[in-house]
């Protein structure tokens, strides 16, 4: 199963995690965007936008807890290559699959 997360859909997720955070913490609006220098127009239009710069999307989730949870996640995985010749390789290892019916 393929699963197509669109930018726009991508936005309101985060939104939305970082309401339902907001929310757990018994925060305001008020009381997020003061604790976390963020005006309250932007937390307002994030949350029902999903629009936001980055810098404040991060002092946000600073303030809540998620900051590290964001930088993991943006980490480079472990591909295992440490060249293009081994992708390569990898590539012309693979066996090749044969069709059995005409």
């Amino acid at each position: 199963m393929v699963l197509v997360l669109t930018v726009a859909k991508a936005q309101e997720e985060l939104a939305e995690h970082l309401r339902e955070r907001r929310l757990a913490k018994g925060l305001t609006h008020e009381g997020l965007a003061k604790r976390a220098d963020v005006s309250l127009a932007s937390l307002r239009k994030f949350e029902q936008k999903g629009l936001i710069s980055l810098e404040s999307f991060l002092k946000l989730m600073m303030v809540l807890g998620g900051l590290e949870e964001i930088v993991a996640a943006a980490a480079p995985k472990e591909s295992g290559f440490t060249s293009i010749d081994d992708v390569l390789k990898a590539d012309k290892d693979k066996p090749r699959k044969k069709g059995w019916r005409k």
